[in-house]
């Protein structure tokens, strides 16, 4: 009887620590994280010149922290405010002159993120998909009737570029460093859809119109 109880407390105390040991090693944390910070947005594409101008970005995120393997995931959401300039055209008194004009246009993209451990608990690499829906590319002058765009001998008016393509698919890659509470977040945003590709529609030019997003964000990021 003795025997019995003692192998009963030898499989007993096994069982416990094997269990322990488990958890231990293959629990998985579940975050969340706010930020904000800036982006850089343009439209990389031949049918017009272009530059990138500075907006704002708020996102939200929930992480797996999955520490017997070389990533952890996460799912999230951001909304930007980004701005553009295009090379056009003010007519004033019949006489067409070149001027910078100024778009914005807000975006919500959803992500499925993987960050590779670089240096643990302290620097990622994160790449991944991202699903955009954006509104269109709106002209910021109060004078829009005075504002055209002349492309392949074409001159046409500047609000006629406002109707991009709203639904994109976009790749993100990036870093982020900084401890368990505070975080910096750097990621390159590419298009790989034609975010210009509903001008096709009407008819502007003779070619066709194509472009592809180009975005740079950073953010400061604080978890839970």
């Amino acid at each position: 009887m003795k025997k019995i109880a003692h192998f009963l407390l030898v499989v007993v105390s096994i069982a416990f620590v094997t269990q322990s040991y488990a958890q231990k090693r293959y629990v998985i944390k579940n975050g969340f994280a706010l930020g904000g910070g800036l982006t850089q947005f343009e439209i990389i594409t031949d049918n017009f010149d272009t530059t990138a101008s500075n907006g704002w970005l708020v996102n939200a995120s929930a992480t797996g922290d999955l520490p017997h393997k070389w990533y952890n995931i996460s799912y999230g959401m951001q909304i930007s405010e980004n701005n553009l300039e295009v090379s056009g055209l003010h007519f004033n008194e019949g006489v067409f002159t070149e001027q910078q004009l100024e778009y914005k246009v807000f975006a919500a993209q959803l992500s499925m993120l993987l960050h590779a451990k670089a240096i643990k608990n302290l620097l990622t690499i994160d790449f991944g998909p991202m699903l955009q829906y954006n509104g269109k590319l709106e002209l910021q002058s109060e004078d829009q009737d005075n504002l055209f765009l002349s492309l392949d001998n074409n001159t046409f008016a500047a609000v006629e570029l406002e109707d991009i393509s709203q639904f994109n698919v976009n790749g993100a890659v990036g870093a982020t460093l900084g401890f368990r509470f505070i975080k910096l977040r750097a990621q390159y945003i590419y298009g790989f859809t034609n975010m210009l590709n509903k001008l096709n529609d009407k008819d502007l030019i003779s070619e066709k119109f194509k472009g592809n997003q180009s975005m740079l964000t950073f953010a400061a990021l604080i978890t839970f």
